[in-house]
């Protein structure tokens, strides 16, 4: 059902005059959670007032200035996704910010509602951004651990980016997020923004599903540019196909004072860690350098 589900959005479809990809929380029909993809060419500047959400100002390809409430933040970006961390910018709600690139770029504006202010406009650095291999074998992935608790903070905001090397499954075990329940579960909203190396041909797959009591079905076969809209439910796996290196962003947001990310593994399927420790991490990790084939 690939083309079917409201939750999966192929490149293009949530695109409006200013952004590649545009979603809120009234397009995902949810409360909190928002990403839009914004390209530049040489010299062209973009103007984004915040309103009610905090933003970040993530560089997928390029570099860019970010100027706000008298601060400019020099973001010198990456040449792509594969090719390392980047450094980015916060922005608060209810601020003003202009986004301009000398030499043109493509940047993640990752944002989540929230009713509460007062931490300042600032600069996160490359250097500063944890980088985490997690699993092992066909499950092994990277992930770069941008604004998450105990990373960078934010007040609902949840961002981080996953790199699977081709042929290689992540976001496995399945897991979810959709039950507030402490010290176990967050409730939290998530947006997946896919990119794939290897031009038009490279593709994976994700797989999103429920409960009988929430039921939800998705099974996308996912290419550059495309997003997947996961409200609640298991979700996983993400399939990188052989050849093809996989990377997607992960935005979340949720209702809870208690700016938290705790999963819970499908039961039917979360044995599989314990295999991890008789495995290698696949030898293609870390991603250094320009993986884009």
């Amino acid at each position: 059902m690939s083309g079917t589900s409201k939750y999966y959005l192929p490149k293009g479809t949530s695109a409006d005059g200013s952004y590649d990809v545009l979603v809120t929380p009234e397009s995902a029909g949810w409360g909190y959670s928002g990403l839009r993809i914004l390209t530049l060419e040489p010299g062209e500047a973009h103007a984004l007032s915040t309103g009610d959400c905090e933003f970040l100002v993530l560089p997928l390809a390029g570099s860019c200035t970010v100027t706000t409430d008298g601060k400019a933040f020099e973001l010198a970006g990456r040449t792509g996704v594969f090719a390392s961390a980047t450094d980015f910018a916060y922005l608060p709600r209810e601020s003003e910010a202009l986004i301009s690139s000398a030499h043109g770029g493509r940047f993640a504006l990752p944002s989540a509602r929230t009713e509460r202010g007062g931490l300042p406009a600032r600069y996160g650095r490359k250097e500063d951004v944890p980088v985490e291999l997690r699993g092992a074998g066909a499950c092994s992935r990277q992930v770069n651990n941008y604004c998450l608790p105990g990373t960078f903070e934010a007040e609902q905001l949840l961002v981080c980016e996953v790199l699977t090397p081709g042929g290689n499954w992540s976001s496995y075990p399945p897991h979810k997020h959709d039950e507030a329940r402490p010290g176990e579960e967050s409730e939290l909203e998530e947006i997946y923004y896919f990119e794939v190396a290897g031009g038009e041909d490279g593709f994976g797959y994700q797989r999103v599903y429920g409960t009988p009591e929430r039921p939800i079905d998705v099974l996308a076969e996912i290419r550059s540019g495309d997003t997947v809209l996961i409200p609640h439910g298991w979700h996983g796996p993400s399939i990188a196909a052989p050849g093809y290196d996989l990377y997607y962003l992960n935005v979340m947001a949720g209702p809870g004072q208690e700016r938290a990310w705790l999963i819970c593994d499908d039961p039917a399927h979360g044995w599989v860690r314990d295999t991890w420790r008789t495995q290698d991490v696949d030898d293609r990790l870390p991603f250094e350098g320009n993986h884009e084939r």
